[in-house]
């Protein structure tokens, strides 16, 4: 099953096709931007029961020339993917007869590191082909922290908080790209809710998708589109929704201790074995809201146990 984190990684090329230039410079790749893009069909199946589909696939043109680029989100290894890859590339090149190139991001440092190796294809003596796929993975795209740089290229900050989703800097990106978003005039809802919604997905299963709802329901209220709204009412019913019904409140307990813990350790937060034991140990829900809300800003964890009225900013 495809999950949302997998189709963020390669939509936002849809989104913004000069992304690809702009994203892979610390590469040290060189590619000029495009003049226009057109989407292509992703389906490459044969007159034959073999089903091959790329990801995202669009036909650049630039003042250089033009080329085929082939976007695959990979979310972990996989020993078939350089067949079906150098397949891709090959049947691109007799289908459309313009030079292809191939770009897998991975939010996964190790499988970055994996897809990343050139494959020679042929006997040792001679290879008939070579595959050398250019990859984005957390280490190759900057961390963007800037709200005034974020706002320079939002689709770009979009990327870097998806493969920065579970480093600590995940946070920092989340901010900048908030007060980006929130300078965008009335005129760009629709370009915003693309964004939001692209964002949310990229972040997947982690603390970082946390912070984004809080910043959804709080710094970006005044989005109207249904995918702002839909975003607002998570964050809003994660602190309110979760305590009003009793036969349900054990499973919740444990939900937002396993979130408390797992933001905190997202975000880098030192937590002792005492302080660990103390979050599993509490059993009152409207506490724990407390806790965690103040998690998504903390520094410490003595800032998210504090007694009410010591705490800092996140109270």
């Amino acid at each position: 099953m495809v999950s949302s984190s997998h189709e963020a990684l390669h939509r936002i090329f849809q989104e913004d096709p000069g992304l690809f230039a702009r994203a892979v410079r610390g590469l040290g790749v060189s590619f000029p931007p495009p003049v226009s893009a057109s989407p292509l069909p992703t389906d490459l199946t044969e007159n034959r029961p073999v089903e091959r589909r790329v990801d995202t696939l669009l036909r650049m043109d630039t003042e250089d020339g033009e080329f085929v680029l082939a976007v695959e989100s990979q979310g972990k290894r996989d020993p078939g993917k350089p067949a079906s890859w150098a397949y891709y590339l090959s049947h691109l090149y007799a289908k459309y007869g313009i030079p292809p190139v191939l770009l897998v991001v991975c939010a996964d440092r190790s499988t970055a590191a994996w897809a990343a190796r050139q494959i020679d294809i042929g006997p040792p003596q001679w290879p008939s082909l070579t595959l050398r796929p250019l990859v984005l993975g957390p280490d190759s795209l900057p961390v963007i922290a800037s709200p005034d740089e974020a706002a320079r290229d939002i689709p770009l900050t979009v990327l870097s908080a998806a493969l920065h989703r579970r480093d600590p800097d995940a946070d920092a990106i989340l901010n900048a790209l908030a007060k980006a978003l929130k300078g965008l005039s009335a005129e760009d809802e629709d370009t915003a809710g693309t964004f939001i919604e692209l964002t949310e997905q990229g972040l997947g299963k982690t603390p970082a998708a946390d912070l984004w709802r809080h910043l959804m329901a709080v710094d970006l209220s005044f989005f109207q589109s249904e995918t702002a709204q839909k975003l607002r009412a998570e964050g809003r019913a994660e602190g309110r929704d979760e305590g009003r019904d009793e036969g349900r409140d054990e499973g919740r307990i444990e939900g937002r201790v396993e979130d408390i813990l797992r933001l905190l350790q997202g975000r880098g937060v030192e937590v002792s074995e005492t302080d660990r034991e103390h979050v599993i140990g509490c059993r009152d829900l409207n506490t724990l809201d407390v806790w965690f809300t103040r998690a998504i800003t903390a520094t410490s964890a003595a800032e998210v146990f504090a007694p009410a009225g010591e705490a800092g900013p996140a109270d």
